[in-house]
């Protein structure tokens, strides 16, 4: 027996939405001179929203696979925008945390990603963003 979302395409439609923000997003960072992809962008704004986060925390935050973020963070530390600080009581645990490179950085970064965050949303209203939140965990947690 068919269901009517066995025809709904909802997963394509949330995955060309995703593709083109990020497409705008980096070409904005582009544009403003910033040495950031999207990727370091959205791990630079968890560490500093949750200093001191751990890399594996960090990646279950942002669902990317632990060796990808040890990739990035090698690299936000080696432009200096990441330091790594030794866990107390388990020297193999890193917590992560913003230099002030970083945060300079995230200081200046943040209105071009509020800019596309407006652009994207338009002029939809407060309870279509409480509508859609409902819908994408409604999703999410159908998974779970």
């Amino acid at each position: 027996m068919t269901h009517q979302s066995d025809h709904r395409a909802y997963f394509f439609k949330i995955d060309t939405t995703i593709k083109k923000i990020r497409n705008a997003l980096q070409k904005q960072l582009n544009e403003a001179g910033f040495d950031l992809t999207v990727d370091q962008w959205v791990l630079t704004d968890h560490i500093r929203r949750q200093p001191g986060v751990s890399q594996n925390e960090l990646a279950e935050l942002t669902f990317k696979d632990p060796p990808t973020v040890t990739r990035i963070v090698d690299l936000l530390e080696k432009k200096g925008f990441v330091e790594r600080t030794a866990a107390a009581g388990d020297r193999r645990k890193f917590n992560l945390f913003l230099t002030n490179k970083g945060n300079e950085l995230y200081d200046k970064a943040f209105p071009v990603v509020a800019e596309i965050r407006r652009k994207g949303w338009g002029d939809l209203e407060e309870t279509d963003y409480q509508h859609f939140v409902r819908i994408m965990d409604s999703i999410y947690n159908n998974f779970s």
